[in-house]
């Protein structure tokens, strides 16, 4: 009787401290969600890694990729790989330079095929996963403590989202995705500036520019 007594006692405490870990992971995102979302828009420069272990891929084989992304509220613009992509908050345009390309489509890009795209940054992680408090890692003199998210979709091409908190500043700092396929992308926040002065047709696409530099619009 004392054993099971025992037993029942410690899987109670160890449910409640995961499900305190949970709720305390879910209120961090939360709190981070809300003060970023208070921003008019938001500049952020960033750095790509990839590895994966599986195929003899280890992070700083390749320079990072350098990119940029502003957002605000759900428009967006992003240079990424060469192409630049703007969001106009009802249609994405694609603008593939190599190609003298754009392609134009109604909505944003879904998240089907497991990547999570810049309009739902702050938001993604309100549907469809579990939370639970990762390391606290001190990171050039900053705090940066690590939240764990797994997919409750058996299926999903996610294995895992480790968001990267600056908790002094309350900011995303890094985002390391786990792919079912072993692959880790690693995205850093390189430099943020808030409330940038943005003219009223930033978001917008130029299509008689786009014409006179005979690209194809598609």
């Amino acid at each position: 009787m004392i054993k099971i007594t025992v037993l029942f006692l410690s899987i109670f405490i160890t449910t409640k401290t995961v499900s305190q870990n949970s709720e305390n992971a879910k209120l961090l995102l939360d709190e981070v969600s809300t003060k970023m979302g208070t921003y008019k828009n938001m500049s952020i420069s960033f750095s790509e890694t990839l590895s994966n272990e599986d195929a003899g891929i280890k992070e700083g084989d390749e320079p990072p990729l350098k990119s940029k992304i502003i957002l605000q509220g759900e428009k967006y613009t992003l240079n990424y790989l060469g192409n630049k992509f703007i969001f106009d908050g009802k249609k994405l345009f694609v603008i593939n330079n190599d190609e003298k390309e754009v392609t134009i489509t109604d909505g944003d890009m879904s998240g089907d095929d497991g990547f999570i795209y810049p309009s739902k940054l702050l938001t993604f992680y309100n549907e469809g996963y579990n939370f639970e408090m990762g390391d606290l890692n001190n990171i050039n003199n900053r705090k940066i403590q690590y939240v764990i998210l797994k997919p409750i979709d058996s299926e999903s091409d996610i294995v895992k989202v480790e968001l990267g908190i600056d908790i002094t500043k309350m900011h995303i700092y890094r985002l390391i995705q786990t792919g079912l396929n072993g692959s880790k992308t690693t995205f850093t926040i390189t430099e943020f500036k808030k409330n940038q002065t943005l003219s009223s047709n930033f978001f917008s696409f130029d299509e008689e520019k786009y014409k006179k530099l005979k690209f194809i619009i598609d």
